[in-house]
């Protein structure tokens, strides 16, 4: 997910990317910024009335200490006002943070800059290639037919599971998984990766700010 910061401060830019997509994101972008002034303005008063209603809780604490009584019940009158003021303003900051992430929900990524326009996989342009293209006799089978000519890979449980994109690997497939995996580990690690082991489950922040969700 783009974040605020990055959109005000490339405001152009997010808008000419996301026409590489076929997106005319002109009017997103605006509401965008104008939903994120709305918000720190909103923000900045909330702040304000928090630290005015605190100072004067120190006050009328000090007048009450010193017998002045009256002038701390009027001063009292004013936290009251300060109460509600900052319970609405708390409200209208809560709805504009929510209108704000709904919008940004909706707004993809920007592709690189090396990304040509276009509508479809004709007009991507090659940018790099390593190597020569092995030519494959005649009856060489795709990994997915490989897969399930040796039995190590079981796309239709993974299917039934989680959904497209999530094989079964089982037997010598899942033994080459957990070897691949291991490799890149010690390969990476060695170059100076810090490895991580963190949890399987995220809460929904963590799935938006990754883009995973919605």
């Amino acid at each position: 997910m783009l974040q605020v910061p990055f959109i005000r401060e490339h405001k152009d830019l997010v808008i000419t990317r996301l026409a590489k997509r076929n997106i005319d994101a002109t009017q997103m972008i605006n509401d965008v910024i104008s939903l994120d002034e709305d918000r720190r303005r909103i923000q900045t008063e909330l702040d304000n009335t928090l630290a005015e209603s605190n100072a004067l809780s120190k006050e009328i604490g000090h007048l009450y200490k010193s017998g002045e009584t009256q002038k701390a019940n009027v001063l009292k009158e004013r936290t009251v006002v300060l109460k509600d003021t900052s319970k609405e303003l708390n409200d209208a900051l809560n709805a504009k943070a929510e209108a704000l992430n709904q919008l940004l929900y909706k707004i993809p990524n920007v592709p690189n800059a090396l990304v040509p326009n276009g509508n479809s996989e004709t007009d991507n342009l090659e940018v790099y290639k390593e190597g020569a293209i092995p030519v494959l006799h005649e009856g060489a089978l795709p990994h997915w037919e490989l897969a399930k000519k040796y039995d190590i890979i079981d796309f239709e449980l993974g299917n039934k599971i989680t959904g497209a994109g999530f094989p079964v690997y089982k037997g010598k497939g899942a033994r080459l998984q957990r070897a691949l995996i291991a490799y890149f580990l010690d390969k990476n690690t060695a170059a100076g990766y810090t490895e991580y082991q963190l949890p399987h489950l995220v809460n929904e922040a963590s799935g938006f700010g990754t883009g995973q969700l919605p």
